[in-house]
């Protein structure tokens, strides 16, 4: 049993339908550990690390971490949610939970390239190490990768898929009031 826990600790599954498409959410007792889209490429990986990393499997049920959930992402989705305020169960590497919670800081409707995100977290040259812990995130619009964009304005990588990408980025956007500094909209 990992040392870090004094209890035996389950990770709870469930589908919640999101207009992007249907995601796929895990918690713990601890907090959400998983919201991410069903068909990503890299889903597997992710929940290995999740059961890895708290020396645990997955059940499918509820938790009570799960109503909050859907309630803040609705009002997310429905633009009067701009930050979420739910307990989160980062499980990674303490470079990548360092690189999700630089994730954290950046403001709704914001954007910061990859240089920003690894200068922010004092390493200029970690670019590439800070782009594979993003693409590591397993925790999507909550923590949120969609704002880390390419040095020039142009969407790069999204593991959920650059069209989901986008859509997240002009929904923010058209919910803020702000006017968009990105190439991907002109």
């Amino acid at each position: 049993m990992n040392e870090l826990f004094s209890e035996f600790v389950m990770i709870y599954t469930t589908y919640i339908e999101t207009p992007i498409g249907l995601m796929l959410a895990g918690a713990t007792s601890e907090g959400i550990c998983l919201f991410d889209f069903e068909h990503r490429h890299m889903m597997s990986s992710i929940q290995k690390r999740l059961c890895d990393g708290l020396e645990t499997t997955t059940t499918e049920g509820e938790h009570w971490h799960f109503a909050t959930l859907r309630a803040q992402a609705i009002e997310y989705f429905n633009g009067t949610r701009k930050t979420f305020d739910l307990p989160l169960h980062l499980v990674g590497t303490d470079f990548q939970k360092r690189v999700w919670e630089a994730l954290l800081q950046i403001p709704y409707a914001e954007t910061r390239s990859y240089k920003q995100q690894s200068i922010a977290l004092g390493n200029e040259k970690a670019i590439r190490a800070v782009a594979g812990a993003n693409g590591e995130n397993g925790i999507a619009i909550i923590v949120p990768c969609h704002r880390v964009i390419g040095e020039n304005g142009s969407l790069t990588g999204y593991g959920g898929g650059l069209w989901r990408k986008k859509w997240l980025l002009e929904h923010e956007i058209k919910h803020s009031g702000k006017t968009s500094q990105l190439s991907i909209f002109e």
